[in-house]
């Protein structure tokens, strides 16, 4: 007897279904021997393994690269962006930078005329504001004898001359350039 008062045996009526199937002839024996080896050829559990994990890693390593390059074409766009605004913070430098010298230059053409004229104590004074601003990228246009550029120069006078190409002949007024760029064009006298 057992601890919960049965005696072990089983009895005769009890059917137990183990899942084995048991063939009443040998014609059913040989169809379940070609069914399973069928089942074995397509259903091989480690190469099917294999071929989902080999598509699955590829579609991880494409994916992978396709990141990749997003995040490679984001480095490049922040990277020209940078440059980008660099550059416009530059250009929004130079231009107020040359608005000052711009609103500088009558006094400027104040000292050169006082000069001109033969005012004592000028030229230490025209001499110091220009040597600060040629350190900032202010240039004096020297057109005097040159061949006349109508985008660094106005032309307001006019004199006959030999025929040939027209050459400044006297300037007026000096034109200046900032930082590359001409702030103000130069007034001349033109001949030819």
């Amino acid at each position: 007897m057992s601890n919960d008062g049965t005696t072990g045996e089983q009895p005769d009526d009890l059917d137990v279904d183990l899942g084995v199937v048991v063939p009443d002839d040998a014609s059913e024996l040989d169809d379940a021997d070609s069914m399973g080896s069928m089942a074995s050829e397509s259903a091989d559990p480690v190469s099917d393994a294999a071929e989902v994990v080999e598509h699955d890693l590829d579609v991880l390593l494409a994916e992978r690269d396709s990141f990749k390059d997003i995040a490679l074409r984001l480095q490049a766009d922040f990277e020209n962006y940078r440059k980008r605004v660099a550059t416009q913070q530059q250009d929004e430098i130079d231009r107020a930078t040359g608005k000052i010298a711009e609103s500088l230059l009558p006094v400027l053409d104040a000292c050169e005329a006082a000069f001109s004229h033969g005012v004592a104590g000028v030229e230490p004074i025209w001499s110091a504001l220009i040597g600060a601003l040629q350190k900032q990228g202010l240039e004096a246009l020297d057109l005097a004898n040159q061949p006349f550029d109508p985008s660094v120069a106005d032309a307001v006078m006019h004199e006959p001359g030999d025929g040939g190409e027209p050459v400044v002949a006297e300037v007026l007024r000096t034109g200046y350039r900032w930082k590359g760029r001409v702030l103000r064009a130069a007034m001349v006298k033109v001949r030819g």
